[in-house]
Parts: C-alpha cells; sequence; structure tokens
C-alpha cells in the first residue's frame, strides 16, 4: 500500500482501482490535482495524447526516478518537490481557473455543492483561491 498510494490529509491513503491507475508522470503534465479536490486540465489534451499528472502533489515519501524524456525533466521525484514546486503549480492552475467559463464543463454537475461555489468564486471575483498546497501532508512529502 505504502508504495503505490497516494497520501491524502488526514493520513488516508488512497489506490487508484479505476482507470486513473493508468495515467503516468510527467514533468510536463497536461493535468494537475488542484487545492478543490478534482483534477484539472493545465492545456488542451489532444486525440491520442496520453494523460500525464504531476506524481509530486501525491505525497510521496521517497524519491523516484523519472524517464519523462521531455525537456525540463526533473530526473527524479523527491519528497521536498512539493515545498518546492507548488507556487509553480498554482500559477498554472489559476491560469486555466480563469478560463473555466469559456469552455463547456460536462463534469461540472459531479461537483459537491460547497466546491462548486468556492470555484465560482474565485473565477467571478478572483478571491479565495485554495491552493494546492492544501493537499500536502505535513512531514510526508516537505
Amino acid at each position: 500500500i505504502d508504495k503505490y498510494a497516494v497520501i491524502e490529509p488526514g493520513d488516508r491513503r488512497v489506490i487508484g482501482w479505476d482507470i486513473s491507475r493508468y495515467v503516468n508522470h510527467c514533468c510536463n503534465a497536461n493535468i494537475i490535482s488542484t487545492g478543490y479536490g478534482f483534477e484539472i486540465a493545465v492545456r488542451d489534451i489532444q486525440p491520442g495524447e496520453e494523460i500525464r499528472d504531476e506524481y509530486a502533489i501525491f505525497n510521496l515519501g521517497w524519491t523516484m526516478e523519472l524517464v519523462c524524456q521531455y525537456e525540463g525533466c526533473r530526473g527524479c521525484l523527491r519528497p521536498d518537490d512539493f515545498g518546492n514546486y507548488y507556487q509553480a503549480w498554482d500559477a498554472q492552475i489559476q491560469a486555466v481557473l480563469k478560463q473555466l467559463l469559456a469552455v463547456p464543463q460536462p463534469l461540472w454537475s459531479l461537483l459537491d455543492e460547497g466546491t462548486a461555489v468556492a470555484v465560482q468564486q474565485y473565477v467571478m471575483t478572483g478571491e479565495g483561491y485554495k491552493s494546492v498546497r492544501a493537499l500536502l501532508v505535513e512531514g510526508a512529502a516537505e
């Protein structure tokens, strides 16, 4: 469980048994976890393109070698990546959230009401952004 689980706040470990288990890491990810508890595309994903996520957000407590093969690959994930990169991830998320109302959101109805209201408030006013840092489990990845 420790090897394959994502550690969430409250020290809860989650193992992806659905199709999410086929999502790979890439330092040039096209989706990313948000502080609101859902994944968001941070750029257009082309038909047939692999969905790639940023594993450093998953509170890994160990170093993992990478084979991204993309310019800017960090070479490995480290437990302190979360603290080193969360501001850059927030910037990516904030940029795409500003475009949220400009494109159809077929999964919007799946958000709980509190999350939907919080996201809409940020999109409409620019205030109340919930940082991806909310996903950090203290001690697991600092």
